[in-house]
Parts: C-alpha cells; structure tokens; sequence
C-alpha cells in the first residue's frame, strides 16, 4: 500500500465518515495540507491539475458566467456570487473591480490550479480552486446553477497539465508573525503620519515605515482614532446595518487575496460557533471563538474620516473589516457613522 493510497483511505474516511469533515478540517486533523487530500482524488477523475497558468485561467473565468467566488483565512469565510468582469494584472496586484465580484489579488502567492467535479446529491459541484506553495487554498470558484458548463469544460481540457499523478509535492508550512512589538517605535511621528494620511491606502506602508505591527499601530494611534470594542461589536454592527438597512463593505482574505462585499445585507443567523449572513448572493461566516480583539479605526482621508471595524485573531491577524459602502470621492455614509457611534456606546473596553 502507497503511501499516498493510505492518505486517500484516512481521508475518504473522514468524508464519508457519519459527520463529514470538510477539506480543510481534515488537512488539519491529519496534519497535511489541503491540496495533498485533493490530489489524491485525481485517479478517481473528479479532480483534474492544471497547468499553472493562474493569469491566463483568471482571465477565462468571466465566460462561466454567474459564479460563487469564495475566499477565506482561518476564522472567516467570504462567499459572493456573480460575474468576473474587468480584470487587470499588475506585478504586485491584480483586480477584479465590479459591483459583484471585487477582488484584489496577489497572484505570486498562487501556485498550483485544480477543477473539482465532484458528486453532490443528484448533481455535479463544479469548481476552480488555486493554492500556494505550503498546499493552502487561496481562493475558489464555484459554478452556480446559473453558470456556463461547457465553458468550464473548455477551460479545463484547455489548460489540463500532463501530470495527473496522485500526488502532490508542498512546501513545509511556515507561520507568519504578526504579534512582533517594535518597543523602540516612533510613537510621535507615527501619529503624526496618521493624522496627515490623504487615503485609507497609506495606512499599510506606513505601518512598514514605522516598523510596527497592524494590531500595534491601533495601539499608539492618535488619541480618538482607535477604539477597543468587546468582540461582540461585530454582530452589533451587523444587527444595526440590517435594521437600518445601511449599505456596508465586508472584506475578507488571506496573503494571497482580499475578496469585498458591498451592499445592504438582510439576513443573520447562528450555526454552533459561526455568525452568519445569509443573503443570496452574499454569505459571511465568522467563527466568533477564532476573534480575539476588535477594534473600531478612523482614518483621515480627503473625503472625511472613514470608519472601519477591524477584527484579529489570536495571531493578531486582521481577519475581516468592516465599513460603510463607499467609493473614493464620497464621504462616509452618516447611517454607518450613527452604527459604529451606537457601538462604541454599548461595547467600548
């Protein structure tokens, strides 16, 4: 028996076990990753390899039609269903900027593509998934029923690589730093820098120029512009934009892309650990015992302060953020204001 036979018959068992365990939670349970457990399912033909040319398959996916693009990290999940419209590719970002589906990417984290078919009731679920080089999904897309499947069918026999081995070869896992403290930053300049900021963009690089970590820098931000909220500030947030029906922005990613939802949402739900929106074309799912702190954030820019609600793991990784749905050159929503003011009265550590 193969070593990777053994890997298929641990992981076969855990699908098909009385509670089905998801990919993911079984990478995890059998210490490997996730594109390993998928790789062994080639020889049964429900998975197909393909060749790594991530830009010129991305650039093919608006002929799917109405699609699920579904991104995530450890503690939230982002799924928005629609067209892959208007993409542009740069050499550090890339982006797909529509209504629907908006996504900023960065492709040199993608390593490796597959299409899964794999059967669903009386039903096929079709979709692309790409990883990096340690075998952790980056992002997926699923077909809807609403979707092109001889179009998937196309871009599948078009870039099928010629290893269709059962096996897959990744890179040993490494862990990312975040919680890092610079006890010799440059408390002053840096809330100076935050004061002056023109575009909620710059925050980023100036975190890099003051050597400080995200979660650090809303620690030593100007008095005012970052404010310690109980965690249960995200699902206040969430009641408070239904019930007013404030159009907000929810993004969601990992290294490799941030996936961005904007749009009223309607319906909350809760499932064990996971708060939910369950809207149709919009689903978040927030295992809220993976947050370990949240903060609400303003940011000067030259439209106005704007307001996010920025939640970290345990990791100090920004997990999701929140804010009011904008786009440059218009001010904040007042409704989105009033939400986070009515927030930060309930819930302020």
């Amino acid at each position: 028996m193969t070593e990777t036979n053994t890997l298929k018959e641990k992981w076969m068992a855990l699908k098909n076990g009385e509670t089905p365990m998801r990919i993911r939670n079984a990478a995890a349970e059998l210490g490997v990753s996730e594109v390993e457990l998928l790789a062994t399912e080639i020889e049964d033909k429900t998975v197909v390899r393909l060749k790594p040319e991530v830009e010129n398959i991305l650039k093919e996916i608006e002929s799917l039609g109405k699609v699920m693009a579904l991104s995530r990290n450890n503690e939230v999940v982002h799924e928005r269903k629609g067209i892959y419209a208007n993409p542009t590719f740069g050499p550090h970002a890339s982006m797909f900027v529509n209504p629907d589906i908006d996504l900023r990417l960065f492709l040199n984290h993608w390593k490796t593509v597959f299409a899964v078919q794999e059967p669903s009731g009386n039903t096929v679920r079709r979709s692309l998934q790409f990883f990096d080089a340690e075998g952790t999904a980056m992002h997926k897309i699923y077909l809807t029923v609403d979707s092109n499947v001889p179009a998937f069918e196309a871009i599948v026999e078009k870039f099928m690589a010629e290893d269709q081995t059962s096996a897959e070869t990744v890179l040993p896992k490494t862990e990312a730093k975040y919680g890092e403290r610079n006890d010799a930053a440059d408390v002053a300049g840096f809330q100076a820098a935050w004061l002056g900021m023109k575009d909620t963009h710059e925050f980023f690089m100036m975190t890099r120029k003051f050597n400080v970590s995200r979660l650090q820098a809303l620690e030593i931000a100007p008095e005012g512009h970052a404010t310690k909220v109980e965690n249960a500030a995200v699902r206040r947030a969430c009641e408070l934009a239904v019930e007013s029906q404030t159009p907000i922005m929810v993004f969601v990613g990992n290294k490799g892309i941030v996936q961005i939802h904007s749009g009223a949402i309607k319906n909350l739900m809760d499932r064990g650990p996971w708060f939910n929106i369950l809207d149709p074309d919009f689903n978040m799912h927030l295992n809220e015992e993976g947050v370990s702190q949240v903060y609400v954030v303003r940011k000067p820019t030259e439209d106005g302060i704007v307001t996010s609600i920025e939640v970290f793991n345990e990791k100090e990784e920004l997990v999701v953020t929140f804010f009011g749905a904008r786009k440059p050159g218009i001010p904040e929503l007042e409704g989105w204001r009033a939400i986070v003011a009515q927030v930060e009265k309930e819930l302020t550590v």
